[in-house]
């Protein structure tokens, strides 16, 4: 696996608990919207620490962009991150990962799952091919929302913000369940991209296999056999709440 060791052009915070990161870009460097690396922080003893991360940049872009949630709680690679400002250097290795855009759909995040779909709708605005595409957006709190006014530039009323509790009337209350689920599963939805906490997902994929969503339509990142999901998609559940 090849090292690359790029150098730190900016970060700033979306919120308390979540950095950008913008980095030079390898030479020849390549990824598909969607796809993922493994970052280290290029200092000794640290090189041999890394965690993986989705990019947020476009593929023709000049640099490349991370958007990380850090947790200062744990003794790992993010906290590490916390610290790390203009100048300094982060190891990239090659691009892997397995949510690749198959054409027009639902887009469903729930909390950070938001990042490997923000490179993804980023490229279609980019390619003018964003039509027919919506968004549901689930967090815990407003604040919880990362990047809401350039979503909301990009998908108009296609944006929907869903939060547990909100008396904001252009929010939605309460969960991604069935009911908003088939005012949005319209007949120009041919996809339907799921990213987020896994318990999340296995009650989405549960809700849109009930309501007749087929599963060659649900697109989540590939799991190995025997998996929670694996599980979920084989054996379709019966009728929920």
């Amino acid at each position: 696996m090849k090292n690359h060791v790029v150098k730190v052009l900016k970060t700033d915070f979306l919120n308390p608990g979540v950095k950008r990161f913008v980095v030079k870009k390898p030479a020849g460097y390549h990824f598909i919207p969607g796809q993922a690396t493994t970052i280290s922080v290029n200092e000794p003893k640290l090189t041999n620490q890394s965690k993986p991360f989705t990019f947020t940049s476009v593929s023709q872009s000049n640099h490349l962009e991370f958007i990380i949630k850090t947790y200062p709680e744990r003794n790992g690679v993010t906290k590490k991150l916390l610290e790390i400002k203009s100048g300094d250097e982060l190891i990239i290795h090659e691009a892997f990962g397995t949510i690749r855009y198959q054409g027009p759909g639902l887009f469903i995040a729930g909390g950070m799952g938001i990042i490997p779909f923000i490179a993804i709708l980023r490229q279609l605005e980019l390619q003018g091919r964003l039509a027919g595409n919506a968004l549901l957006f689930a967090n815990r709190a407003a604040t919880d929302i990362i990047l809401k006014e350039e979503l909301k530039e990009m998908l108009g009323n296609n944006y929907v913000n869903i939060l547990e509790t909100t008396t904001d009337p252009n929010m939605k209350n309460g969960f991604i369940g069935s009911k908003l689920l088939k005012q949005y599963a319209t007949p120009d939805k041919a996809y339907y991209y799921i990213c987020g906490p896994e318990k999340f997902i296995i009650i989405i994929i549960k809700h849109l296999l009930t309501l007749g969503i087929e599963k060659s339509r649900i697109i989540i990142e590939k799991q190995q056999p025997g998996s929670a999901f694996s599980s979920v998609m084989l054996n379709p559940p019966g009728q929920l709440n």
